[in-house]
């Protein structure tokens, strides 16, 4: 028997929770995407920030020297190779007035030769040219040391001024009118022969040239097939370098001046000087490191065409160096192979800066902005209590167990979510007692219909046999009457 009453009403379906774990799992995974890709962006960024942002000046003489036209052709190769380096070239009088520029630090590159006056700054990036003093006496007459020459005139023959001041301190000569007579620069272009004619009175020529130019050239053996000269050894070279440090102990091999006749006929010993390219030691030593490497790598296309730069080799790492190598240098020559560390650390540590702030950027927004926090236990109390409104609407057993089912089905959602994270302790205790009290009304409600069915049950049960006799009253008297 059913006791619906017209009053009853349909039972609501649980609400659903959301997916509060998928969605901020969503979240995270698109926050750490974006940090990746964020950081990856910053990173090619700066590097290529980095590539191109590097302009270094290179003080040089007058734009005919040697140094300038070496200048511009690593100007150039630079800028072929798409390098991070340009370089910004900036001509002078002369190499002094280069060197002065760079010693006031305001320019990072020069290019000195080792009798000049060093700046305190100046580091070695490379050795580009040797300069050989050749000691010529005229005819087969040998010079047996440099402290003849004191008594001869001698000429020098050289590209410029500062290669005549250089062989009058190695003469100790000091300047003055004797000087000029005894020791002075060949007229411009003086050739051997016309300088060892008898008219021109020089009893000896000293020239100073490139060493690689002295290999090329042939006027040596020419003038050599008609007897025109004879090399001298210089044997003082051990205690010249101890005098003058920026003086190198040089070797001529057999044959270095002339083939036919062989000149010299044997390896002869004799001094020279050595041309640096040098940095500022306030230089990082990843720069140095690499334009020293660049340096080294492009040797062939480096050298002019007169011959200078054409052996380029490493600076010299001794500590006793006449000018020490730049750190950066030093730490490419003593170890060509670069660690992966080594090559890409400061990419490493520009990702890792980044990776930190782009991350804790995003966390923050997570965290106070776009996540989906927990619902509070204490919450899920007001879904009970609605449940006990319900209950005294519930005419009927199917009713009950509607709400039953419902205040269950909250319960379980709470066990869930708290199993699962998406619903948190708080008010789990207000919680508890919501769901103790309904629950226990929802049981008082059961036993009440209960009853109210029983009784129903019995007072149909008692008013049936009455009205059977009732009935049969009216059959008997009907019976009779007929």
């Amino acid at each position: 028997m059913s006791t619906e009453g017209p009053n009853s009403s349909p039972i609501e379906p649980p609400h659903r929770r959301p997916k509060v774990i998928k969605t901020n799992q969503q979240q995270v995974f698109l926050y750490v995407v974006l940090t990746l890709l964020l950081s990856l962006a910053t990173v090619w960024g700066g590097r290529t920030w980095l590539h191109n942002s590097e302009t270094l000046t290179f003080a040089v003489g007058a734009p005919n020297s040697d140094e300038a036209l070496f200048a511009a052709k690593l100007a150039a190769l630079l800028k072929n190779n798409a390098s991070r380096f340009r370089i910004k070239i900036v001509n002078n009088p002369d190499s002094a007035k280069a060197l002065a520029q760079f010693d006031r630090k305001q320019a990072d590159l020069a290019v000195l030769r080792t009798d000049a006056k060093v700046p305190l700054r100046a580091r070695t990036l490379a050795i580009l040219e040797h300069d050989l003093l050749l000691l010529l006496g005229p005819g087969n007459k040998k010079i047996k040391s440099l402290a003849e020459l004191k008594k001869k005139k001698v000429a020098v023959l050289a590209e410029n001024e500062s290669s005549l001041a250089f062989v009058r301190s190695i003469l100790d000569i000091p300047d003055g009118p004797d000087a000029a007579k005894t020791i002075q620069m060949a007229p411009q272009g003086a050739t051997l022969d016309k300088l060892f004619a008898p008219a021109s009175g020089f009893g000896a020529v000293i020239t100073i040239v490139h060493a690689s130019k002295a290999v090329r050239d042939k006027a040596y053996e020419q003038v050599a097939k008609r007897g025109g000269f004879t090399l001298n050894a210089i044997d003082e070279t051990k205690a010249l370098a101890r005098k003058f440090p920026g003086i190198s102990d040089e070797t001529l091999t057999a044959g270095t001046l002339s083939a036919s006749p062989e000149i010299p006929d044997d390896d002869l010993e004799t001094i020279g000087l050595e041309w640096l390219l040098v940095a500022q030691s306030r230089m990082s030593a990843t720069t140095a490191g690499d334009l020293a490497r660049i340096v080294y790598e492009n040797k062939p296309a480096l050298g002019l065409d007169n011959g200078f730069a054409s052996r380029i080799e490493p600076a010299s790492v001794e500590k006793d160096a006449y000018v020490m190598a730049h750190q950066g240098a030093a730490d490419y020559i003593n170890d060509d192979t670069k660690s992966f560390m080594d090559k890409y650390s400061d990419l490493m540590y520009l990702g890792a800066a980044a990776l930190s702030v782009i991350g804790s950027i995003f966390a923050a927004i997570y965290a106070k902005i776009t996540r989906i926090a927990p619902e509070k236990a204490g919450e899920l109390s007001t879904a009970v209590l609605d449940v006990g409104e319900r209950i005294e609407h519930a005419h009927s057993l199917d009713q009950l167990e509607c709400l039953q089912d419902e205040l269950e089905g909250i319960l379980r959602g709470a066990v869930i979510g708290l199993r699962d994270g998406t619903i948190s302790t708080d008010g789990l205790d207000t919680f508890k007692l919501g769901y103790e009290f309904v629950r226990d009304e929802i049981g008082m409600r059961r036993d009440y219909l209960k009853r109210h069915c029983a009784d129903a049950d019995k007072v149909a049960q008692d008013t049936a046999p009455s009205q059977h006799d009732e009935s049969n009253v009216v059959v008997v008297k009907t019976a009779q009457s007929a």
